[in-house]
């Protein structure tokens, strides 16, 4: 029983060594395959064979679904068109006249670094080195399924700015010569990443219009780099989806070889994780789409598809869908659809990590400071098991109280093995001690400590979070490294607290345990560091309290 101190610390130690094991799994470069020869293409050209099948909607004279035309549209630079800027009190966007496309997305209050406020996050771009846009618009039977985003629209304003409005609606119009008018409204609302995109059309020709409404995100597509000293690049960058039931970030690797990810459902959506950044689609609620995930070469489109739909002559219909382009704000992401929250990927604790980042959103909001939340949380946390850790507080300090006895057993039965853990067994039932104790609190916390990590890692909230002197970024690493050196001495001092190893090996193998983890911790968020240091010196003064209370009712004891 004298080794379960080590026991716990190289269990610790192993779900540290299997959460990094993971990593590898999960995002680690993978071997790539042969290159395919690549046509290249410039930078906004786009193979129709990307979209999903149109499908005829319930009642239409359509017998079977449409089949795509996979003949490479001719290339088309949007770049070179025409465009519209629209600024508002988030973000600068650029909208090209050509499709309507959303060709750049500028966050104002998100630099790309702390000490570069002036080079802010850029989400979409048609520089082919981070090519990123989203394009809307319509399929028509007629036209054999071509999408219309070769099209140009008319808008009567280069640049529309928000302003002290708290609405902006930019407006672009197109008119067929065959008599059919589309306008293609973007609406933007103060302080919100999300755009609201509107397509009507107004049938005024002479035959029927036949057709459907898609979208499409295309991002670029490559290997990442990893780093062991850099946490942040571990996050994933990639596709997401969400079928109706769950939500899937799709590899790379996993869709170069096995090929597009199709499905169909009345609730879902596509996007782009960027770690805390996201793009996304939803089309309106309760309407059937066709979607498709695929990568070619270095770039990934997902695209969505409508049910075709039939508009008579003279009538006129609005197509709706909802556009993020923003951070992974979850307050945001649930007022467009409840299920985009899972963007924010918390792993298989989120059921911890959730209501942990509730708990800290509302108290950051009482105080201000992510720092300081996170140490009043921790106390709270420490609070709310107080009572389940004194017990096994008290059995430790029991412990420490018996070490004199115990290394005097040792001496005495110290070439009789079976005799010497006969007399450790009588010796913790008659003193009521239970060495194994002592494993309960390190249990507990590592769910928590997980959590922690989770939260810390995924919340845009954190991301650039200052909190007091040299720590002006809670999501990266402590540059001076004084979190961890503090967390290795109160490491330290919480083992004085504690007894000690009988076996000589262990005790120096319990030495260099706080040298260990001040090493392992030192490249982790500095706010997962500010949490775990406020728990260890909770601990520290929980276990001296109780200590003293023990050593005082043994002197009570014996008198």
């Amino acid at each position: 029983m004298d080794n379960q101190r080590l026991l716990i610390w190289a269990f610790f130690g192993l779900m540290g060594w299997i959460t990094y094991q993971t990593w590898l799994q999960d995002y680690a470069p993978q071997p790539v395959p042969a290159p395919i020869e690549q046509v290249e293409q410039p930078a906004i050209a786009l193979d129709e064979g990307d979209l999903p099948e149109l499908s005829a909607a319930a009642g239409d004279a359509l017998d079977a679904p449409l089949s795509v035309d996979e003949e490479t549209v001719p290339a088309a630079n949007v770049s070179a068109a025409p465009s519209i800027r629209v600024t508002t009190d988030v973000f600068d966007i650029e909208i090209s006249t050509e499709g309507g496309t959303l060709l750049s997305a500028r966050l104002f209050g998100y630099p790309v670094a702390k000490d570069q406020p002036d080079k802010l996050i850029q989400l979409l771009s048609a520089d082919e080195s981070d090519l990123g846009f989203i394009r809307t618009g319509l399929r028509t039977v007629e036209e054999g399924n071509k999408p219309n985003y070769r099209k140009s629209f008319k808008s009567a304003s280069d640049y529309y700015e928000l302003g002290s409005n708290d609405e902006l609606v930019v407006s672009l119009v197109r008119q067929d010569p065959n008599g059919v008018m589309v306008e293609k409204r973007y609406r933007f609302t103060r302080g919100s990443y999300s755009i609201g995109i509107e397509q009507e059309i107004l049938n005024g020709s002479q035959g029927l219009w036949r057709g459907a409404e898609y979208a499409q995100i295309v991002r670029i597509s490559k290997e990442q780099e990893r780093s062991m000293f850099d946490v942040d690049s571990y996050s994933f960058a990639g596709p997401i989806i969400y079928n109706g039931e769950k939500s899937e970030k799709l590899k790379r690797n996993d869709l170069m070889e096995d090929g597009a990810y199709d499905f169909k459902s009345q609730a879902g959506w596509i996007g782009s994780i960027q770690h805390h950044f996201l793009s996304a689609v939803v089309p309106a609620a309760e309407t059937e789409q066709s979607y498709r995930v695929s990568v070619r070469g270095d770039r990934a489109t997902s695209s969505i598809t409508g049910k075709v739909q039939t508009i008579a002559p003279g009538s006129s219909r609005v197509f709706a869908a909802t556009v993020f382009i923003g951070p992974k704000l979850q307050s945001q992401l649930e007022k467009i659809d409840a299920t985009l929250k899972l963007t924010v990927d918390y792993g298989w604790l989120t059921i911890i990590s959730q209501p942990l980042f509730w708990l800290l959103s509302h108290v950051f909001d009482f105080i201000g400071n992510w720092g300081a939340a996170i140490i009043l949380v921790t106390f709270l946390i420490k609070l709310a098991f107080y009572k389940l850790t004194e017990s096994s507080g008290r059995s430790m300090a029991k412990m420490r109280s018996l070490q004199p006895r115990m290394k005097a057993m040792q001496d005495r039965y110290k070439d009789d093995k079976p005799a010497l853990s006969a007399a450790m067994m009588e010796l913790y039932k008659r003193e009521k001690v239970n060495p194994a104790a002592g494993c309960l609190p390190i249990l507990i916390q590592m769910p928590f400590f997980l959590a922690f990590y989770w939260v810390l890692l995924e919340s845009v909230e954190m991301r650039q979070a200052p909190f007091a002197l040299w720590i002006t970024d809670l999501s990266t690493k402590d540059p001076y490294f004084i979190l961890p050196l503090i967390m290795g001495a109160a490491m330290f001092m919480q083992q004085k607290l504690n007894p000690a190893p009988a076996d000589p090996v262990q005790a120096k193998v319990m030495q260099i345990m706080p040298i260990m983890f001040t090493a392992f911790f030192a490249f982790f968020p500095s706010g997962l560091v500010l949490y775990w240091v406020t728990n260890t010196l909770l601990s520290i003064a929980q276990q001296w309290k109780i200590n003293t209370v023990v050593e005082r009712e043994a002197k009570e004891k014996k008198h």
